[in-house]
């Protein structure tokens, strides 16, 4: 059984997706069609790189991924397959892989697309992806699917800066819960901290934090909290909130994507 995997700003309003899974199911024989997401900002690839990166390594090696953002083939936006850490991912190159891999990937071809494909390129996730997802689950070689490169396209996303006692991150990304998830990782934070008191600094509230816990429920339902999530990057919540309700982190905080976190560190015990 092969597994293949979705992820799409098509959303479930139109018939996209349906359309995409049918091609699955017609090319490809005893197949799972596993969606990660539909609901991704439309053409929003840090969106889509950060669901994507936090959970491809849960599926089996030799799954597909076949990513739908922003796929349109440009002059420096190719489609590609990739192989790496035995998964196979199949998108346009533009900017995502460099977002999704902390590394240059293994294996790297350009899709060569024969006539057929080239003639019908206005949804290239249901036809060209899809095609090469049925090479890859007929067990072609991945040579056979295209034009070996070296490189992929890179997109620089914000970095967490330090500057003397002050550690400053940016939200990269907020959750159905409204927990904001910065880009702030845990050995980072460690490595500034090196054991001192801190102040994590919630700008526009005016309010801050100063632990880090492990788990959601080790303060007050309601109550305010700093974790390092499952993605391993500083996450701000509030315990049992839920966004939408008035109780979401970001709208109880007014905290949105690109703001910036600012984490003080003391010398003093």
């Amino acid at each position: 059984m092969k597994i293949v995997t979705l992820i799409t700003d098509m959303g479930h309003r139109d018939f996209y997706v349906a359309s995409v899974k049918g091609a699955i199911y017609s090319k490809i024989d005893d197949v799972t069609i596993v969606d990660i997401s539909h609901e991704i900002k439309p053409f929003d690839i840090a969106h889509a790189s950060y669901v994507l990166k936090n959970c491809y390594r849960d599926f089996p090696v030799g799954t597909i991924h076949i990513i739908g953002i922003n796929p349109e083939e440009t002059e420096d936006g190719k489609h590609l397959v990739i192989q790496h850490e035995g998964h196979f991912f199949i998108g346009a190159d533009n900017g995502m892989f460099s977002l999704i891999f902390n590394e240059t990937p293994e294996h790297i071809y350009e899709i060569d697309k024969g006539e057929a494909l080239q003639q019908n390129h206005s949804f290239p996730t249901k036809t060209v992806f899809v095609e090469a997802a049925q090479k890859i689950a007929n067990n072609a070689p991945i040579s056979s699917i295209g034009t070996k490169i070296e490189q992929i396209k890179r997109r620089q996303l914000f970095r967490p800066t330090v500057e003397a006692d002050v550690l400053k991150g940016t939200v990269t990304y907020i959750d159905t819960y409204g927990n904001i998830i910065t880009n702030i990782d845990k050995s980072l934070f460690e490595e500034v901290q090196a054991g001192r008191p801190f102040k994590i600094y919630l700008t526009r509230a005016g309010y801050t934090i100063s632990k880090i816990h492990k788990k959601y429920n080790e303060v007050p339902e309601g109550e305010k909290i700093a974790i390092f999530g499952s993605s391993n990057f500083l996450e701000i919540a509030i315990n049992k909130g839920v966004d939408g309700s008035g109780g979401g982190a970001s709208r109880l905080f007014g905290i949105k994507l690109n703001d910036t976190i600012t984490i003080e560190f003391s010398d003093s015990h």
